[in-house]
């Protein structure tokens, strides 16, 4: 027998590349478009749907007219440009009118302060938003909301100096009262002294200092804010204020004391059960019936409280939920640790919570930025009441899918970066169970 030939590969064969269906484009194709004859079909006329209304979209809108006064001149230019009598879109009512739907009636040569306004804000929110930011930047993230208000509604700069400092009183009050009085009261004189200092004492105390020190720009009127500078305003402050009341309303449905529990339980109840729009006609119209004679509140303002109580209804229930999918565990083991009420919150249950609740609570600021479009019912001219008031003049009577698409658009680029903030923040805390 001969024992020469080995039975044993002495060497490894040369890698061979996989076949043609097992990598690339054909692959992902094959995987995720035609991995079944009914996902096949589904797919061919998903392909025939998207190309007919691509087909009949990109004409339009790629051929459209920028430069025109009116509608009936942009007719004129369609007509020289395209006799086959081709429909294209006027998107000169965009470039007329621009100015009006994002700042509304602000006067122009002040859109410096909206501006100014929206790129301290962004700074102000960024070391919230993101870890690599310096720390440093919270000083102007406490300082950006009171400028924000003197940038955008002018006037005298004592204003919000005297507003600001009723935080200072309140913080004051809960950093050196809470040893010698206790929490619970101290919470209680932490909310009642600064709401006290605003009603009796801010107004004459900014009219003394303003009549010692006069600082101050150019007042603007609530009446000259729209576009999407009103939708920006009021959704920002709904969000920024709703998020932390919502907190305190599911902290305190869940509380064991019971006028707290019961009167968090009826906010709650009462506010989620009754429409956002009746609501800002409340606002609007009876009000005023419930406050002191001679008070009067902007209309701004009275909205942007009813926006945020609202909110912060649902808010309350989003991060109820979190609290309850956490185990009974975390507050015994908090308990375990000797923590009280307030550090054992701050330090193991909210945070777990508000991590599980991250999708429920952007989904409602998503749901509360798009409602700020209901304004347009009490009389505020949002993007959408300037429309409006667009397609009402002469010049541009009869256009519609211009205006609607520019704004869609605008409300799909804020709603889709709070969206995708959304996700790549779950990512990051690594959100849900593994």
């Amino acid at each position: 027998m001969n024992h020469s030939q080995p039975f044993v590969r002495t060497q490894m064969l040369e890698a061979k590349e996989p076949p043609l269906a097992e990598k690339g484009v054909v692959k992902w194709m094959r995987e995720n478009l035609f991995s079944s004859w009914l996902n096949a079909f589904l797919t061919i006329v998903s392909i025939l749907l998207i190309y007919w209304v691509l087909d009949h979209l990109l004409p339009w809108m790629l051929g459209g007219i920028w430069n025109a006064d009116s509608l009936s001149q942009c007719r004129e230019i369609r007509d020289s440009l395209y006799p086959d009598g081709r429909d294209v879109a006027c998107w000169a009512v965009l470039s007329d009118r621009w100015h009006q739907l994002l700042f509304g009636f602000y006067p122009p040569e002040l859109y410096w302060r909206p501006i100014l306004t929206l790129v301290m804000f962004g700074a102000a929110i960024s070391p919230i938003l993101f870890n690599g930011v310096p720390r440093k930047l919270f000083i102007l993230t406490a300082i950006a909301p009171f400028a924000a208000f003197w940038l955008l509604w002018g006037g005298s700069v004592w204003m919000p100096v005297v507003v600001a400092l009723g935080f200072v009183i309140g913080w004051a009050v809960m950093k050196f009262a809470s040893m010698p009085l206790g929490s619970l009261v101290a919470t209680i004189l932490t909310i009642l002294l600064p709401v006290a200092y605003w009603l009796f004492l801010a107004g004459p105390l900014a009219g003394a200092l303003d009549a010692a020190v006069p600082v101050g720009i150019e007042a603007v009127q609530t009446d000259d804010f729209g576009g999407f500078m009103l939708a920006l305003v009021i959704g920002v402050s709904g969000i920024v204020l709703s998020l932390p009341l919502g907190i305190v309303l599911a902290l305190g449905r869940q509380s064991d004391l019971f006028i707290i529990n019961k009167c968090s339980v009826a906010f709650i109840e009462i506010i989620r059960g009754v429409p956002l729009i009746v609501w800002l006609f409340t606002a609007s119209l009876l009000l005023n019936y419930f406050l002191p004679p001679g008070v009067q509140f902007d209309i701004m303002l009275r909205v942007i409280i009813m926006v945020t109580l609202f909110s912060s209804a649902y808010i309350a229930e989003v991060v109820r939920g979190g609290l309850a999918a956490l185990p009974r565990g975390q507050y015994e083991g908090a308990d375990s640790l000797g923590l009280n009420y307030w550090q054992s919150m701050q330090l193991i249950i909210l945070p777990q919570a508000l991590k599980i609740s991250i999708p429920g609570i952007v989904s409602t600021f998503i749901g509360l930025f798009k409602d700020t479009t209901l304004v347009v019912f009490i009389g505020l001219l949002d993007p959408i009441g300037l429309s409006n008031s667009i397609r009402a003049s002469t010049d541009w009577n009869g256009i519609y899918w211009e205006l609607f698409i520019f704004i869609g658009l605008c409300f799909w680029i804020f709603c889709f970066s709070m969206s995708r903030y959304s996700q790549w923040l779950e990512r990051k805390l690594h959100t849900g169970h593994r």
